[in-house]
């Protein structure tokens, strides 16, 4: 069987068994539905040359009308999206309510907690939002501290340079299995870097941890915990860490963690007998996606930390007339107005009925 033929003998399959998105999960844009793919003549108006920008009228007049394209698009989403899986997104939303905001250029430049210059923002809904996430993970109010990242990796990015700014001589611990933007952490800050094996079921290897650990006693630790790694969907024991921490006689002001929850830890908070990500234990940060669990059109995320810590990264920039505090100057406000109106439609109740 050709491999032609077994991907059509897949989509027959999958368009019995699981005519849904994703998770299994109904959304509004028709991607419950098989829909048909797209002709040659609709495949060839998404081409390159289909869709490169004119510099002259000539050459506009040999391309076809935006129009046009974009409705083959269109469909060409709806396909895509009909036999979409295994990436962990979830389709189940529908923000129609917000369609006229996106004529507006809203940039939530700067800190989310300090006024800006630039009048055109969403910073209420992000600061709701951002509360909503320091309620879930045990963190008074008064001692948190993040933004509306664009996604999971610029979470970690911004967890892992704050405990880089805290421990400048620390060693970054992670597993083997932990996500690609930790690794790159380490790189783009030039640490010190340390992969640990891990467990058949992909935890990281405590044992492994704890003899690195040992080893280097002399060094703080900064350790991104993995709460649902990529592939395997595998949880770090976090207890256990703090266990490992405390047997090799690592004291809380010579140790740093972060938390790469991209996905689960947006999910276990609601789940009966989890074992529980919380500030209420000694941790330092922790970084989730948006897209992936509660469901947004675009990549975006959450990072939460103590407020203490991004003391070290403040710059006052004048001519924003605020505090540079984030890894990217100019903001998605779009992404903070959609994060705040799914979590306010879908309410504690619904994402848990996601959840299960």
């Amino acid at each position: 069987m050709t491999p032609a033929i077994q991907e059509h003998v897949l989509k027959k399959e999958i368009s019995k068994t699981l005519p849904v998105a994703s998770w299994g999960m109904f959304d509004a844009w028709g991607a419950s539905n098989i829909h048909p793919e797209l002709t040659k003549d609709e495949v060839q108006k998404l081409s390159p040359s289909a869709v490169k920008i004119p510099f002259t009228e000539e050459e506009r007049s040999h391309i076809s009308h935006e129009t046009d394209i974009l409705k083959v698009f269109d469909k060409q989403m709806k396909f895509v999206s009909s036999y979409f899986l295994g990436y962990p997104i979830n389709l189940n939303y529908d923000h129609q309510e917000l369609f006229d905001f996106m004529k507006y250029s809203i940039n939530n430049c700067g800190d989310p907690f300090a006024t800006s210059i630039a009048g055109i923002h969403s910073r209420q809904f992000e600061c709701s939002v951002l509360d909503f996430f320091s309620k879930l993970w045990n963190i008074p109010k008064d001692d948190y501290w993040g933004y509306v990242t664009s996604g999971g990796t610029e979470g970690n990015l911004h967890g892992i340079l704050l405990a880089r700014e805290c421990h400048p001589d620390g060693i970054l611990y992670c597993s083997e299995e932990s996500h690609y933007s930790i690794f790159k952490a380490g790189r783009y800050f030039r640490m010190d870097t340390k992969t640990i094996p891990t467990l058949p079921m992909g935890e990281i290897n405590y044992n492994l941890l704890e003899k690195e650990l040992t080893n280097n006693l002399d060094r703080h630790a900064i350790i991104s915990v993995n709460i649902g790694t990529t592939v395997k969907g595998a949880v770090d024991n976090l207890d256990r860490i703090i266990q490992v921490l405390k047997k090799v006689g690592l004291p809380r002001e010579r140790f740093h963690i972060h938390c790469d929850g991209a996905l689960l830890a947006m999910m276990i908070p609601f789940m009966d007998f989890a074992p529980q990500i919380s500030f209420e234990k000694p941790i330092d940060s922790i970084a989730v996606s948006g897209h992936k669990m509660l469901g947004c059109p675009m990549p975006c995320g959450v990072t939460i930390c103590r407020k203490q810590h991004v003391k070290n990264l403040e710059q006052r920039v004048d001519y924003i007339n605020c505090m540079d505090t984030t890894i990217t100057g100019s903001r998605n406000g779009q992404a903070a107005l959609y994060l705040w109106y799914s979590l306010r439609k879908k309410g504690i109740a619904g994402i848990k009925q996601e959840v299960m």
